[in-house]
């Protein structure tokens, strides 16, 4: 019985997930058809608007398709916050090809090769991070709330029905419109492909490579405890095995290194300015990384081995282990 109700569940966040960016799909291709049919001299306002602000429309799509949908949806329907999550690895993706496909793109006649290379790299990274999310929650659609949106939901107690939609809806617009703006500069510019356009690329690919390593090892080690927990065994307290030994957040250092690589690339046709969306994404990641060790660090069983993990290992970036290791092997 209970196997059926988690089918059932599944199927209807997915279900849920897959309806709610139709209405701005189906807008877009509408847009598209008569763009593509029509004379571009005669298109009705509304056309003419679309096609002459594609940063606003996409953030029309988002607030309205995204941010308003799915805070009705946790507001009405079963308290679904967390349906959100798995978005941050579609928007991306949806984003990359709303602006390849914008028609100023098109005209522009900007650098094919540039684009492909980014739509590819783009879907790369997006099914890497869904095929961890969905790992992580046992192939199940929304099962399990973030910790971090429990602890706000206590904190702001009876207020949190609206201000969730700031803290975690309207929040993730800004972070993710903002990070994605190289997708969008990289269709302005038909500039060839330079040698700082392949450093760009292969941060980018490095950075799909640190963080599948580091989630994979993270995973087997969530794994092997659950499994020693029901067995009654003492858990291991602390990962710093594989990457973890050399960075304590080897994942969070990768997801930089993605969006950074990204901003190379948009620096390189004139829009460095582009950097604001990565710089504001890397400070909220660096607050995210002091309230997990903090949280890591209330934890009893593993405290003690935390805090000399945190002496002896860098941070984000992968660096050579301190000597102080060598001296508290038995702890």
């Amino acid at each position: 019985m209970g196997g059926s109700n988690t089918s059932h569940s599944n199927l209807k966040n997915a279900v849920i997930a897959f309806l709610v960016p139709l209405p701005s799909i189906l807008f877009y291709l509408t847009f598209l058809n008569h763009y593509q049919d029509d004379d571009p001299n005669l298109l009705s306002p509304v056309w003419k608007w679309c096609y002459n602000h594609p940063i606003l429309l996409a953030n029309i799509f988002f607030f309205f398709n995204v941010n308003v949908l799915f805070w009705l949806i946790f507001f009405f329907y079963n308290n679904l916050l967390q349906m959100i999550d798995p978005y941050w690895t579609v928007i991306p993706v949806l984003l990359v090809h709303y602006y390849t496909n914008h028609p100023p793109a098109v005209e522009n006649k900007c650098n094919v090769w540039r684009s492909r290379i980014v739509t590819c790299l783009t879907w790369v990274w997006s099914i890497r991070l869904s095929h961890n999310y969905f790992r992580r929650e046992n192939w199940q659609w929304v099962v399990r709330e973030d910790w971090r949106f429990t602890d706000m939901k206590h904190q702001y107690g009876k207020c949190w029905w609206w201000v969730s939609f700031f803290a975690v809806y309207l929040s993730q617009q800004v972070f993710l419109m903002g990070i994605c703006m190289p997708m969008y500069v990289i269709h302005l510019e038909n500039k060839q492909l330079d040698i700082l356009d392949f450093v760009g690329i292969a941060i980018c690919l490095s950075r799909i490579a640190i963080a599948y390593c580091g989630d994979t090892k993270l995973h087997d080690f969530v794994s092997r405890n659950k499994k020693l927990k029901e067995l009654g065994k003492p858990v291991v307290p602390n990962l710093d095995k594989g990457l973890w030994q050399y960075s304590r957040h080897p994942n969070y250092f990768g997801e930089q290194l993605w969006w950074w690589g990204l901003v190379i690339l948009a620096w390189n046709l004139g829009y460095g300015w582009t950097f604001v969306g990565s710089l504001i994404n890397s400070l909220c990641l660096a607050y995210v990384t002091v309230l997990v060790e903090k949280r890591m660090l209330k934890q009893d069983y593993r405290a003690e081995a935390y805090q000399l993990y945190q002496k002896t290992t860098s941070v984000w970036i992968p660096w050579f282990r301190s000597p102080l290791i060598g001296k508290s092997k038995n702890t």
